[in-house]
């Protein structure tokens, strides 16, 4: 004999034999928020319609009609009108088009809201003492950068903060990442958020709203170089700075030594034009007044003379410092060639890095088992640690 329920007893029945967590995919269609937080929508497909209710601070990017989503909840039955419901915890966009969609509606409303103002937008220091990376330590975009940092500009720290740069956990890692630089933030002089390229799907925890927040909010002045040349994101927007590539980001952030050597030679040469064209300009101007002045009296004339023989020797002495400061500037350079490491390297020796890429200074900071990395003067040996003394 079937049992007999009352309809409370029959809609708790049904509840508890739907009850757990699913996930459905449709499409969005009635979509509305009351009270600027309670989120109301229909996910259908050809044949079926099933009511959905979210809460909107859950909800991690913009939603409209026709966007084709997956989403994750709990299914009720409500006793009063027997109405089943779908109380969503998370929603995940589907297909390029509502990627796309949604970037737009996010790019917009951080544009409204002066996310992207170029007057808000900080320089970066010419001479970067400490750069703190937040990038996947596994990537290719990680290494070029490291390589052309050095390549570049010898001598300057840099710090890689290793982060999912794709997938559920992305954001929060990126996110958390910039809460710990920040928390030392007078120790770093730039930060640098680098991915390699990829699909609309692959950059998305770079356009996502709390990315996007987090790079605005740092402390630090904040690089972003993220895919290739064709690739953008709202973090590049947002950045003080944006590279277009990961490797056109390590280009910015320090200068080529050549580059900047001959830089200051050519200020230095600069200056020393202009401070001769000074003495001759007074030279002349001196000469003029000798001119006028010879035919009075003496006294002035003699002082007129005291007046070229110091200007005179001002020249000798600029001309004199001039020629230090050049000295200076070759010395500088021929040191810069000297100390260079790949010049040691050449010469039998060789530079072994964790494989965090650490510099080894003793053996107590390797295990055995770990793994090392042994740069020589041409190429990169990879061994582990078998044993140490």
């Amino acid at each position: 004999m079937l049992p007999v329920f009352s309809v409370s007893q029959f809609m708790a029945e049904v509840n508890g034999i739907i009850a757990g967590r699913f996930i459905v995919e449709g499409e969005i269609s009635q979509y509305k928020v009351n009270q600027g937080k309670w989120v109301f929508f229909d996910l259908k497909d050809e044949t079926s319609c099933l009511g959905c209710f979210a809460v909107l601070f859950k909800l991690k990017a913009p939603l409209e009609d026709g966007m084709k989503v997956r989403v994750t909840g709990i299914p009720k039955i409500y006793e009063k009108n027997s109405r089943l419901s779908f109380t969503v915890e998370s929603v995940e966009l589907i297909g390029d088009g509502s990627l796309k969609r949604a970037y737009e509606l996010l790019k917009n409303k951080l544009a409204v809201e002066g996310l992207f103002d170029t007057g808000r937008k900080r320089a970066i220091p010419r001479l970067p003492n400490r750069i703190g990376v937040i990038a996947s330590g596994e990537s290719a975009a990680w290494g070029d950068f490291k390589r052309i940092i050095t390549n570049r500009w010898g001598g300057v720290e840099v710090y890689l903060r290793h982060v999912s740069v794709q997938g559920a956990s992305a954001v929060a890692d990126i996110i958390q990442a910039f809460r710990e630089f920040n928390d030392q933030a007078a120790f770093f002089d730039v930060l640098v958020l680098i991915r390699g390229g990829g699909s609309l799907e692959d950059l998305a925890a770079f356009n996502s709203e709390d990315v996007a927040r987090a790079v605005y909010g740092s402390k630090i002045p904040v690089v972003c170089g993220v895919g290739h040349e064709r690739d953008e994101s709202l973090a590049d927007f947002v950045a003080d700075v944006r590279a277009s590539t990961p490797s056109n980001a390590a280009e910015l952030v320090v200068p080529d030594k050549k580059d900047f050597i001959n830089e200051m030679s050519f200020e230095l040469e600069q200056m020393a034009r202009l401070l001769a064209h000074g003495v001759i300009v007074r030279k002349q101007n001196v000469g003029t007044l000798f001119y006028r002045m010879q035919s009075r009296l003496e006294a002035p004339l003699v002082r007129a003379r005291h007046t070229f023989t110091s200007l005179v020797e001002c020249r000798l002495r600029l001309e004199r410092q001039v020629g230090r400061y050049r000295e200076f500037v070759q010395a500088a350079e021929r040191l810069f060639k000297n100390v260079d490491p790949r010049q040691v390297l050449k010469r039998g020796y060789s530079l072994t890095r964790t494989s965090r890429g650490s510099i080894v200074r003793s053996s107590d900071e390797l295990d055995r088992g770990e793994k090392i990395m042994v740069e020589l003067g041409r190429g990169v040996i990879t061994g582990e640690v078998i044993d140490k003394a």
